[in-house]
């Protein structure tokens, strides 16, 4: 039984470092085919929606499933997407303006964009798996994802973690990138989020009195499952 056990998890472990690794290819090639800009959006948003699937043990061809998703969420993904890249750029330039001189003001205004930035990297870590589970009208998605990302720091600060770890092993082994580390921080952000989520959705449905582990459905409903506790 130990031996069917251990085998069973091996199996499991391998199945899924191959299921990411294919994650992680179809992310960058379909992100190369919306040009970079207009692909990085919907594949996001066609990623986190497969791992949410994974995470809840619905088996799907990944590439039909991802292919499905990303045409489906095309225009929707890049309107999540879009406002956040435009927001890093100018983020970036800024910190690369400011950071450059050395007067006090100037580096006063650069750890203002460092912590503006990293703000932004926590709203990026909810905002597609928060899309992935809930049906919104699109400006509430950055709306309570921020809010989500502030209330709950606990968890926000684990997410960094992992964006900084996944950031550091990339820049340490360069050849992780085609093969794990999208893929990677995909899954275990959308994991993560999965369950941050389902924590919160549990605490409010039992406050109020609805019963525990109800999924909201409407736009509304959803909205006010996500944002009671941060209201």
């Amino acid at each position: 039984m130990l031996t069917g056990s251990f085998s069973a998890k091996a199996y499991s472990f391998f199945d899924t470092l191959l299921w990411i690794a294919c994650l992680n290819l179809f992310w960058i090639v379909f992100s190369l085919a919306g040009l970079g800009v207009f692909g990085v959006g919907p594949a996001t948003a066609a990623a986190q929606i497969l791992v949410r699937r994974r995470v809840r043990g619905e088996a799907a061809p990944l590439f039909r499933a991802f292919t499905k998703e990303f045409g489906r969420n095309f225009g929707r993904g890049n309107a999540l997407a879009l406002p956040v890249m435009l927001a890093g750029a100018a983020l970036s330039l800024n910190w690369n303006y400011f950071s450059g001189s050395g007067d006090l003001l100037s580096q006063l205004m650069a750890a203002g964009v460092f912590v503006a930035a990293i703000v932004l990297v926590a709203v990026v870590c909810h905002i597609f798996p928060m899309f992935a589970r809930y049906e919104l009208p699109l400006p509430q998605y950055l709306l309570m994802s921020s809010r989500f990302a502030l209330r709950h720091l606990a968890g926000t600060a684990i997410l960094l973690f992992v964006t900084a770890a996944a950031l550091f092993a990339s820049q340490a082994l360069p050849g992780l990138i085609p093969f794990f580390s999208i893929g990677a921080w995909l899954y275990v952000t959308g994991w993560l989020c999965d369950r941050f989520f389902t924590a919160n959705d549990d605490s409010v449905t039992a406050g109020s009195g609805v019963g525990a582990g109800r999924e909201m459905a409407g736009s509304r409903a959803a909205a006010a499952t996500v944002g009671a506790p941060i209201a």
